[in-house]
């Protein structure tokens, strides 16, 4: 029997189905960024719209959410964050709304806006707590520990560490008990990141070895991975190595065509550079890092982009009134963030800057600690 090529061809649903699914696979697979998957969720979300979808709509829009944060200004992903929610309130559901609260939390976040990020990181999860969520929508990786990871980063820089670490270690087990590969990356990289606000290598190492495991299923956490392994190694003393890794890592992220983060990545490959007395070096690191963080509106890392920038320039016994400017920027940037951890970083050093200068260094350099 003949069939013909109408009678082939796919129904609009077919197509909604093989594209949601193509952009999930192409995520997992190719990285947040993949370049492909956004192409899906696009036409996904014209279907959406012509066949009344509003659940599915809500997950190709979730999934321009996480391109447009991985790649564009933050201005831009934060107008995707409204959209997704005036859709949930639309449709009154718990699930979509969970969704938008972790939107608005990560975005926020990344904006240096870390009491708002508390704030909608914390609602999303009473929404999962309150049992309301009785049919999850397909998404990335489960809202609810994306939820707790940055409601626990931002504590960290409210000052709050112990509920921080807190706050990471039920991500890590929820995400497990939700079968959740992904979603465990996301908070085992969040671990990654608190063991270096906390200055903890042989935590990060740690991590590392966890996020480069994973990284054999999924893009995303391998260069990640590499990174944080590069800074522990080299804040462990094995500088040339710790480079390599973070190096390695950086390009692998950019290749993936990431940009988010790469302020911090930059700051990392700083901190490597100077404790292998490569201070120029370390510097246009530090000022390349600066010019990503003002372009892409990522504001969350300035204040320790501006506090290690002083600490480079006393290196190179630069002149003071430019190392007085970036340490003093530095303060006022976690002020103004109101991150209680970098605040007190940065005046920590600048004070220990102005000791160093009091007791005079014969004309030499001072040579700051990172931390």
């Amino acid at each position: 029997m003949k069939v013909g090529v109408e009678e082939q061809s796919l129904t609009a649903e077919d197509q909604l189905f093989i594209l949601m699914q193509s952009g999930l696979y192409l995520v997992h697979t190719r990285g947040m960024s993949a370049p492909q998957a956004q192409i899906c969720w696009e036409r996904a979300t014209t279907l959406c719209h012509s066949l009344n979808r509003p659940l599915l709509l809500y997950s190709a829009m979730q999934g321009q959410f996480v391109y447009s944060l991985m790649t564009d200004k933050l201005t831009a992903t934060l107008q995707i964050a409204e959209r997704i929610y005036a859709l949930a309130q639309e449709q009154k559901d718990p699930a979509l709304m969970l969704g938008a609260c972790r939107n608005f939390a990560a975005t926020l976040y990344y904006s240096g806006d870390f009491d708002s990020t508390r704030q909608y990181a914390v609602r999303g999860v009473e929404i999962w707590r309150s049992g309301g969520v009785h049919s999850p929508v397909e998404e990335v990786m489960s809202p609810v520990v994306v939820s707790l990871c940055y409601g626990a980063l931002s504590q960290w820089h409210l000052g709050e560490i112990a509920s921080c670490q807190a706050d990471i270690a039920e991500a890590i087990s929820l995400a497990k008990e939700l079968n959740d590969m992904y979603a465990l990356g996301h908070a085992i990289w969040s671990a990654g990141f608190f063991g270096h606000f906390e200055r903890n290598p042989a935590e990060v190492e740690r991590v590392a070895s966890d996020l480069i495991e994973l990284g054999q299923n999924f893009a995303s956490w391998l260069a990640e991975g590499e990174v944080l392994r590069g800074w522990a190694r080299s804040a462990s003393g094995e500088t040339a190595e710790g480079i390599s890794w973070i190096l390695d890592g950086i390009d692998d992220w950019r290749a993936a065509g990431s940009m988010l983060m790469m302020p911090l990545y930059l700051a990392l490959k700083a901190e490597a550079l100077y404790l292998a007395d490569r201070t120029s070096e370390a510097l246009k690191a530090i000022w390349e890092a600066e010019a990503l963080a003002e372009e892409r509106e990522e504001r969350w890392w300035c204040a320790e982009l501006h506090r290690l920038c002083g600490v480079f320039l006393t290196a190179i016994n630069a002149e003071e009134t430019k190392i007085e400017a970036s340490f003093q920027a530095a303060i006022r940037t976690a002020m103004e963030q109101k991150s209680v951890s970098l605040e007190k970083r940065a005046e920590a050093t600048y004070a220990e800057y102005q000791r160093q200068k009091a007791s005079g260094s014969g004309g030499r350099a001072i040579r700051l600690p990172l931390s």
